[in-house]
């Protein structure tokens, strides 16, 4: 089959060894991730910060990610990419709010602290359904997202029907993620960020060198001043609304969506959760922040601009690739078109960076889910009392069918969109309650509960009245879904029964939450909680936003030639970046410090996990 894709010996000679060098850490730690679950999907709880932070960064990089970007950039312009650079705020709040209660927890998985927070049959189901449907059915949707932006990349570049694309990808990622567990995933991950950054400024470089793009300075004067705003035109308030002012004050504390979630979550939590202590896991996870959102959209965003320019129209990619599947084609396949422009040896090196960052994420996502399904249901509900051997085995099976499921998931995305769209309205309205549950003694498993019925119901009902001719914009409908979500959750909070008491205080004393929140909880265990202040952690959360803000605004103002606003935006972020330190000095100097109380015996969670350091 024809394609504009040419590659040299050397190509292929860069992929193999990519692929082989990415497969040593599983064949080294596989002996390791034997020994039990704690190892398996924790990593023994001895991860570094810098492991923790580029495995989270190289896990939220996957092919669909400069996909994602590319169309968002085509269709809105620049400024839509505030659908999720708006999620810092969220990722923010974890770093100086939660990191360090989530480390203390010192759980296995996140849905384990449904346990030791709540208590009786509604703690259980909850766990237990979330488990199924977070670990499965949601997890499916996102790796057959994945999955298909895989394919696509197969079928532009090199000319593979989609079945070959996710037969191939299915036998690494079963093979590598079954083996290794959770430390082979983190050492890999680092590994494979390294290639795959280094692919993504490839791309960007050689898409400037075209004639018709003209370098930075020809880019930008061809490019419509609309299309390269940071910000929306507010004069097209419906566009504004939808890309900018929902996403900066609802959207990013009241959507849950795994690696953004409010409070922390998902394997962003099961990162926390593998490391070595408190500070590794504050750390590592504003290392994420700092990569995820001031380091890696600008090579995208140059990349997505520049295919304005050599493909105009969807027409202009499907007559510069005659092979492409038509059913594929879209905006999101601009950025992978791009790649034609590189030279012998770069091409090879950006096809093994976008392997990488698709086994990454891919990987992440198969241990994550399986410590759900196996740690969470399985073990808990379905079969405990066993041998660490016969989980671990039960982990590598239940791996292969993730993955296998996920390849057939991918060919009913073409027509499963609405479903999709379903899945993921279902979670809006549910964030404040995953903040507020760490700080709050009275919020329960019944709060949760009828957060998620609320939430599904109304989702439920927009989705029939849009089947039947409704016209209803996105935006009214969060907004809804979000104000009668909060409603009947916090009226739950109020009327039904509350945590037993005895749950209560071994919470407060594992986790030492701070605040005015857990007040009665203290006075009547007599216990003094952490000396985390919440001032502190509200000033670092500024700080660190407009640290990474500047960061994201000076680069993309010095890209522009607009060099009086970019260094403006780089001293801002010096000077707040010199604060955040001076918090994250304070929370050292507080942070580790036990609970004052011999009294309460500890929490069976804790006691069969590893110590909290």
């Amino acid at each position: 089959m024809n394609s504009p894709f040419h590659f040299a010996t050397i190509d292929w000679v860069i992929i193999g060894a990519s692929i082989a060098i990415s497969f040593l850490p599983a064949l080294f730690f596989w002996r390791r991730a034997s020994e039990n679950t704690s190892e398996f999907f924790t990593s023994g709880r001895a991860a570094p910060w810098w492991l923790v932070g580029i495995s989270m960064v190289a896990t939220t990089f996957s092919t669909d990610t400069p996909n994602l970007v590319t169309n968002f950039v085509r269709e809105r312009g620049v400024a839509a990419n505030w659908l999720w650079w708006s999620f810092l705020l969220t990722g923010m709040m974890t770093v100086f709010f939660y990191a360090r209660l989530w480390r203390r927890s010192g759980v296995l998985t996140d849905l384990e602290f449904y346990e030791i927070r709540y208590s009786g049959k509604a703690a259980r189901l909850l766990r237990g359904f979330r488990a199924v449907y977070l670990g499965f059915f949601f997890n499916l949707v996102i790796m057959a997202t994945v999955n298909l932006a895989a394919a696509k990349i197969g079928n532009i570049v090199l000319g593979w029907p989609t079945g070959r694309t996710l037969f191939v990808c299915a036998v690494m990622t079963i093979f590598f993620a079954s083996v290794s567990g959770l430390w082979g995933v983190l050492v890999t991950d680092s590994i494979q960020f390294g290639i795959t950054m280094t692919g993504t400024f490839a791309v960007a470089y050689y898409a400037l060198q075209q004639p018709a793009v003209g370098g930075l300075s020809g880019l930008f004067a061809k490019v419509h001043p609309k299309t390269i705003a940071l910000l929306p035109d507010f004069g097209d308030w419906t566009t504004a609304l939808a890309v900018f002012i929902l996403p900066i004050t609802i959207q990013w504390w009241s959507v849950w969506y795994p690696g953004a979630e409010p409070g922390g979550g998902s394997y962003i939590a099961q990162r926390m959760l593998a490391s070595k202590t408190e500070k590794d896991a504050v750390v590592g996870t504003l290392l994420f922040n700092v990569m995820h959102y001031a380091l890696r959209p600008w090579p995208w965003i140059i990349v997505a601009l520049a295919s304005t320019i050599i493909y105009p129209q969807l027409s202009d990619i499907a007559a510069t690739f005659p092979q492409l599947d038509q059913h594929l084609l879209g905006n999101d396949i601009a950025y992978p078109a791009m790649m034609r422009f590189l030279p012998a040896g770069f091409l090879g090196l950006v096809v093994a960076g976008t392997l990488a960052a698709y086994r990454s994420t891919i990987e992440t996502h198969l241990n994550w889910g399986t410590s759900y399904l196996v740690h969470d249901f399985y073990r808990r509900f379905l079969r405990p009392g066993l041998s660490e051997k016969h989980y671990v085995f039960a982990g590598r099976v239940t791996t292969a069918g993730l993955m296998i499921c996920a390849a057939f998931m991918t060919y009913a995305l073409g027509t499963a969109k609405d479903a999709f769209e379903l899945i993921l309205s279902i979670g809006a309205g549910t964030g404040l309650i995953y903040l507020l549950r760490w700080f709050w003694w009275r919020i329960s498993a019944w709060s949760e509960i009828a957060a998620m019925v609320s939430s599904f119901l109304v989702a439920l009902g927009f989705f029939i009245a849009r089947k039947n001719g409704l016209e209803l914009a996105p935006e009214v409908s969060l907004l809804v879904t979000v104000a009668v979500t909060t409603v009947v959750w916090v009226a739950t909070t109020l009327l039904a029964p509350a945590t037993d008491e005895q749950t209560l205080e071994k919470f407060y004393v594992l986790v030492r939450p701070s605040g005015p929140g857990w007040r009665p909880i203290a006075e009547r265990t007599g216990v003094r909680g952490s000396t985390d202040s919440m001032s502190q952690a509200m000033l670092g959360w500024v700080l660190g936003c407009t640290f990474v803000y500047s960061a994201l605004f000076g680069a993309g103002s010095l890209l522009y030639g607009r060099m009086a606003l970019g260094w403006t935006w780089v001293a801002v972020c010096v000077a707040s970046g010199i604060g955040m330190a001076r918090v994250l000095r304070g929370f050292w100097a507080t942070s580790d410090v036990p609970p004052s109380s011999p009294t309460l015996p500890p929490s069976p969670t804790a006691s069969r996990s590893s110590t909290p350091a």
